[in-house]
């Protein structure tokens, strides 16, 4: 799972706006240009750094670790916990799972999490085949529907569908129809597991590197 946007640039951003701020402001309440310049000086290093050694995913690994992190990993779980049962009924083998920036960063995976699959041998599959695949691919993303009301991953999801039924050799209108009836599906299926859902969420929620933790465990 990929959340939506370039949270870097928005980082980034907000850290230049902060210390333009401060330059403009500060005379009138009276900061020193030191304090201004040296603020400055700091940001652009972090933000450096960050680009350098985190991939721009500095704020989300640290916001992770802190104590309302649990939250944001537990999202993040909820949308890889529902591709995992989907897949385990749908006998869709699953290499690893990531949960976290963190996680994530160490795989040298973009994103949050990640729930990897064993890919078909064939991009022409059956239409039994599409569908089986269709249902897993949409998981995550009802998942979050379904706990949260909206989703707010699953970019990755969405292409890797486009790519399966633009590869099938089926129309735009079959390919549509199929993926909203594995959305439909899949959503009265989770429905009746929720409880399995969000235990194994909390699960991977509890488990997930976090800076600071991850660094202290062996």
């Amino acid at each position: 799972m990929a959340m939506p946007g370039d949270r870097g640039t928005l980082t980034a951003g907000v850290a230049v706006f902060g210390v333009s701020l401060a330059a403009v402001a500060g005379p009138a309440v009276g900061l020193s240009p030191w304090v201004t310049t040296l603020a400055a000086g700091l940001t652009l290093a972090a933000l450096t750094a960050d680009a350098a050694f985190l991939g721009g995913r500095g704020g989300h690994v640290v916001a992770e670790a802190l104590p309302g992190g649990l939250a944001r990993l537990r999202r993040i779980a909820i949308h890889e916990a529902a591709h995992n049962l989907v897949a385990q009924a749908e006998a869709v083998p699953v290499r690893r799972v990531l949960v976290g920036s963190w996680a994530a960063l160490q795989a040298g995976v973009n994103g949050g999490g990640s729930t990897e699959f064993e890919l078909p041998v064939s991009a022409k599959m059956p239409l039994a085949d599409l569908r089986r695949w269709s249902r897993v691919l949409v998981a995550g993303m009802v998942a979050e529907e379904l706990i949260y009301g909206t989703s707010v991953g699953g970019a990755d999801d969405r292409a890797q569908l486009g790519r399966l039924w633009g590869l099938s050799g089926h129309d735009v209108v079959t390919a549509q129809r199929e993926q909203r009836q594995a959305r439909r599906e899949v959503k009265t299926w989770l429905k009746g597991r929720q409880q399995e859902l969000e235990e194994r969420a909390d699960h991977l929620a509890q488990s997930a590197p976090r800076l600071g933790r991850s660094l202290a465990t062996p």
